[in-house]
């Protein structure tokens, strides 16, 4: 994922402080890799301020002072380990730009641990302010991705949908998903084939 755009304060996430005394890096990514950790061990629901702070050797005050709520860490968390940039469009043909962002996106979340990604889709379900903090996250995401190689396409006069951007966000992961955790199957050079051009094209492209 991209960096967010907003300040560290706002989110959580680490940066200088109010003081202007930087704050310890090392402590801080021991805290978002201890949450990461213990997200993964017992879910949302049972991840707790107190078993972070004694997995990451801090004090649960210095948890609180920098993230606002469970929901906040866990958010922080999530975007320190997925800070992946999607590449940029390489040609002036959207199939070839598709080929190569679907490929991308296939890995980044092959990469990801099942065990991760169910227990943020439970607290998701359970936990109104995850789930905020994690459609923000998804939204910038899905822009990051889609935006350059869409607009590169229409500048080169390709006729697409209204609603292309949002399309791709809804179909292109959960294909991957199902295609990694249902079917157990990797997402090789045939498949990304096949999905960008007998789904996502399809769509997009306007008839």
């Amino acid at each position: 994922m991209a960096s967010a755009p907003n300040s560290p304060r706002a989110h959580g996430t680490d940066g200088p402080s109010l003081m202007g005394r930087p704050r310890d890096t090392s402590r801080g990514l021991a805290i978002l890799e201890a949450t990461l950790s213990l997200l993964t061990e017992v879910g949302y629901e049972q991840l707790s301020m107190e078993a972070v702070a004694a997995r990451s050797g801090s004090a649960k005050t210095t948890i609180y002072r920098r993230y606002r709520d469970k929901a906040a860490l866990v958010a922080a968390a999530v975007e320190h380990r997925a800070q992946a940039t999607p590449p940029e469009p390489a040609a002036d043909d959207l199939r070839e730009n598709l080929l190569g962002l679907v490929s991308w996106l296939a890995r980044q979340i092959a990469e990801q641990e099942i065990g991760m990604l169910g227990a943020l889709f439970a607290g998701m379900r359970s936990d109104a302010r995850l789930a905020e903090e994690m459609r923000r996250i998804l939204r910038r995401d899905e822009a990051a991705m889609t935006d350059e190689p869409l607009q590169k396409a229409i500048r080169h006069g390709e006729q697409l949908a209204p609603r292309a951007a949002e399309l791709f966000a809804e179909i292109a992961p959960a294909v991957i998903v199902h295609r990694i955790v249902i079917t157990g199957e990797p997402c090789d050079e045939p498949f990304v084939a096949h999905l960008v051009d007998d789904v996502l094209l399809p769509l997009l492209r306007t008839h």
